[in-house]
C-alpha cells in the first residue's frame, strides 16, 4: 500500500526559504515518477514540480527557478526546496506518485495529507 507524508511546511517572509519532505512507502518508489502540488484556497490544485525515476526535472512557469525538486530512492524521499517564496506560494502543499506519457505528468491517486505553506508580505 502507498502512503505519502508531507512535512516542512509553516510560515515564512517573502523572500525566505523553506524545504519541504514527502516521505513514500510502498515498492516501486525508484521507478515511478513524483510529484508536488499546491492547492491554494479557492482555486484548483496544481502541479508545482515533477521529477522522473531517472532524476530529469519539470516545473510550472510560476516557481521556474526558484524550487526544485530533488528525489533520495534509497530513502524513498522526494524534497522540494522553495527560495525566494512569494504571497503568492501560500497553499497547501501535497506530493503524490504518479507516471509521465510523453512530456505531460499524469498522478496516480496517492496523496498525502499535505503541509501548509504561508508566505506573509
Amino acid at each position: 500500500q502507498v502512503q505519502l507524508a508531507e512535512s516542512g511546511g509553516g510560515l515564512v517572509q517573502a523572500g525566505g526559504s523553506l524545504r519541504l519532505s514527502c516521505a513514500a512507502s510502498g515498492s516501486m518508489f525508484s521507478i515511478d515518477a513524483m510529484g508536488w502540488y499546491r492547492q491554494a484556497p479557492g482555486k484548483q490544485r496544481e502541479l508545482v514540480a515533477s521529477i522522473r525515476s531517472s532524476g530529469s526535472t519539470n516545473y510550472a512557469d510560476s516557481v521556474k527557478g526558484r524550487f526544485t525538486i530533488t528525489r533520495d530512492n534509497a530513502q524513498k524521499r522526494v524534497y522540494l526546496q522553495m527560495n525566494s517564496l512569494k504571497p503568492g506560494d501560500t497553499a497547501v502543499y501535497y506530493c503524490n506518485r504518479g507516471h509521465y506519457s510523453g512530456p505531460r505528468y499524469y498522478p496516480y491517486d496517492y496523496w498525502g495529507q499535505g503541509t501548509q505553506v504561508t508566505v506573509s508580505s
